[in-house]
């Protein structure tokens, strides 16, 4: 498949920061926008509600034809038939991961400094992307440290395969973002807490473009 279609917006589901709207309803507004690479990422909930709501996620993209990529659950993945799952640096080693779902899935790696980058270059022939941040404070991963824009501007740089800038992006910061070398940003509150989804989405793709 190709890697994010051309589309610079990744999305990501949250459905507590998502004014009271399913995940269905955010991501079928996404690809109503032109999303076409969404990862669903839900880890409070039991194993039987997220695959229920992966397999009607998995039929809506499908429809779209958006990759469904899906965030830690490497069973739940592979039980849904996701085009992706992406792992941070205390999952499964993406070596055992690619052992499991096969050489078809797509692997992203969450990356957090150039250590972890230079690591992640040695396993390019195993991982798809990385992802690079975060790049701001936010509110879904609250404990992490900001990376700011000089490790944005390493993986522009260094990365051996594509890489996806993560972290507090929103429509005030997203063309700094861009300056500093990210052509595939994912967004999460800025777009999961909108009033108007696709509104929101059409305007940061009017300020990158700008």
């Amino acid at each position: 498949m190709a890697l994010f279609k051309g589309f610079p917006i990744y999305g990501i589901t949250s459905e507590k920061n998502s004014l009271g709207r399913s995940n269905y309803q955010v991501v079928k507004a996404m690809l109503e926008a032109g999303i076409r690479f969404v990862q669903y990422r839900e880890k409070e909930k039991s194993g039987l509600a997220r695959y229920e709501e992966c397999l009607e996620l998995r039929k809506l993209t499908r429809e779209y034809g958006a990759a469904l990529i899906i965030d830690d659950f490497v069973d739940l993945a592979m039980a849904v038939e996701a085009d992706g799952i992406h792992v941070g640096q205390d999952d499964l080693p993406v070596e055992i991961v690619r052992q499991l779902v096969g050489k078809d899935m797509v692997i992203g790696l969450s990356t957090h400094s150039p250590t972890q980058l230079e690591a992640a270059n040695k396993l390019k022939d195993i991982i798809d992307y990385v992802g690079v941040g975060p790049v701001f404070a936010t509110q879904t991963k609250a404990t992490a440290e900001p990376v700011g824009f000089s490790y944005v501007e390493y993986a522009a740089k260094n990365s051996s395969v594509p890489f996806v800038a993560i972290g507090g992006i929103k429509a005030q910061n997203i063309f700094h973002v861009w300056e500093h070398g990210a052509r595939n940003m994912a967004v999460v509150t800025e777009i999961t807490q909108a009033e108007d989804i696709e509104q929101k989405i059409q305007k940061l793709l009017n300020i990158i473009k700008r």
